[in-house]
């Protein structure tokens, strides 16, 4: 394999007979087939912020065209403004161009009679990929990656925790600040009369209890059809541990591009049907104190001539040396990776030393006190992966999936030896082995990103001016929480 790499090359610009992924004849084929057979009414195209958000407008179907001929979109793109989208244009050039891929086309569950798609933006007077398009991003990041001659193909898996709650209460003034949070399963509802007859989860028990005390599973159930009606396979789903209503629905692995579709279809789903059903669905990394936080456990591997690159039966818990060079690259930028797989200033209230989070930067096999742990339910080539416990729900699939594909892949052609695997208890070491850790709050990791990003932008993969949008962006969203006074500060201090 090392001898197939090249030096680390740079991907050219995309123009629009790219990014217009849309050219494939099958692609519209299915488009026109699904409007003819659902009597569509209604377009609705999306693309995903900075943050990690979708962003949608509608367009009608009359408006759009029911026939190849007539959906003019598909080759012309449709105009928005660039500036009113956080972290992307200037007011003095804010159109943009949005190019729909009709490969992500979906009847929308929760709109009838609309199909959904995903687009692409672009620059109107140059019709290249636009540098800060997150999507845009992914599609060169597996462009680079192929250039190089390493692998064909990188499978991403993630494991996406969130809760269900029954209510959000919050506000936050210059003279008052409060939050609170309700669940009908959690413990702190036991006294109340009209719960005498229901069971209760207590904290960190929540790993999973059948049905009554997990509340979630028909609700889960509804999601998980949801899931599957937009092309999303399901390999099960579950209560979590914490109480208030934490779950997982297990997503099947998919090449990093159309994962990072599916979790955004997935997060859409999630909170549209909680809603439906009278609830609010939540991604924050950590929600309840004194209980288990939500992660994104991240599992990858790289493929080529449909061989599993990572596999080796010989290897340490059946890992090649690539797969242990990759590992040697996302530990080596985890500081700097941070602030895309742990973006906001609530991820590091669950990335905190000594409870259970997954802070410390080595790996190990069968480990959930590892950064990264290596899955050992099965000693087959295709399921031999690893998997980055590190990141949280709140990161923008698209660029975090990249990120951490770029992390990997300098750590192969720079052969980053990522040490000696710790099988022990990384828990309860009590700091006397001084492991390397994740920074501990987000002005840290976005120092990190400062200092160390050269493996993204180096490649042309991730532009300058991202990195910079995204830094200055996460700093004045550091600001904000940091210059208010949250509820704790007054039981502690207000006596004096």
């Amino acid at each position: 394999m090392e001898s197939e790499m090249t030096e680390m090359a740079v991907v050219p610009k995309v123009h629009r007979a790219e990014i217009n992924i849309n050219a494939s004849t099958l692609a519209l084929k299915n488009f026109f087939e699904l409007v003819r057979l659902n009597n569509i009414q209604e377009i609705d195209i999306r693309f995903t912020d900075l943050h990690g958000r979708w962003q949608h407008f509608s367009v009608p179907i009359a408006e759009f065209g029911r026939t190849e001929k007539d959906a003019t979109i598909f080759q012309h793109g449709i105009g928005y403004d660039g500036s009113s989208i956080r972290g992307f244009q200037e007011i003095h050039e804010s159109d943009m161009l949005l190019f729909p891929d009709p490969k992500t086309a979906v009847l929308d569950p929760f709109m009838p009679n609309t199909i959904t798609m995903i687009g692409n933006t672009a620059d109107p007077e140059t019709l290249s990929m636009y540098l800060k398009d997150p999507r845009n991003i992914a599609i060169k990041a597996f462009a680079y990656m192929k250039s190089l001659g390493i692998a064909d193909e990188a499978f991403f898996g993630p494991e996406l925790e969130f809760f269900i709650l029954d209510s959000v209460r919050y506000s936050v003034n210059a003279q008052s600040s409060f939050h609170e949070i309700d669940s009908e399963e959690a413990p702190w509802n036991s006294g109340k009369p009209e719960n005498g007859t229901s069971h209760k989860i207590r904290h960190k028990e929540g790993y999973f209890p059948t049905p009554p005390m997990d509340t979630m599973h028909a609700l889960r159930s509804e999601i998980t059809r949801y899931l599957q009606s937009v092309g999303i396979s399901v390999e099960y789903h579950h209560h979590e541990v914490a109480t208030g209503g934490q779950n997982e629905i297990d997503m099947k692995f998919a090449s990093l591009l159309s994962m990072a579709d599916k979790v955004m279809f997935y997060k859409y789903i999630v909170t549209n049907a909680a809603h439906k059903n009278g609830k609010i669905a939540t991604f924050m990394p950590k929600v309840l104190y004194g209980d288990n936080g939500s992660g994104m456990h991240v599992h990858q591997s790289l493929w080529k001539d449909g061989k599993n690159l990572f596999y080796d039966p010989n290897g340490y818990a059946g890992l090649s040396q690539m797969a242990l060079w990759y590992i040697g690259g996302i530990l080596r930028h985890a500081p700097a990776l941070c602030a895309f797989i742990a973006p906001t200033t609530n991820s590091y209230r669950r990335l905190v030393p000594g409870f259970e989070a997954p802070v410390n930067l080595v790996y190990s096999r069968r480990n959930r006190s590892a950064a990264i742990r290596i899955p050992t339910y099965s000693k087959s080539e295709k399921a031999t992966r690893i998997e980055f416990r590190t990141p949280d729900p709140m990161a923008n699939p698209y660029l975090s999936f990249s990120a951490m594909l770029l992390a990997g892949i300098d750590g192969i052609i720079n052969k980053i030896d990522p040490g000696k695997p710790f099988d022990g208890n990384a828990y309860e070491h009590k700091g006397e082995l001084k492991l390397p850790s994740v920074p501990s709050s987000l002005y840290e990791s976005l120092d990190a990103l400062e200092a160390d990003h050269e493996f993204l932008t180096a490649t042309g993969v991730f532009p300058k001016e991202l990195i910079t949008a995204w830094i200055g962006m996460k700093r004045k969203e550091a600001d904000e929480v940091r210059l208010s006074i949250p509820p704790k500060e007054f039981e502690l201090y207000v006596s004096g």
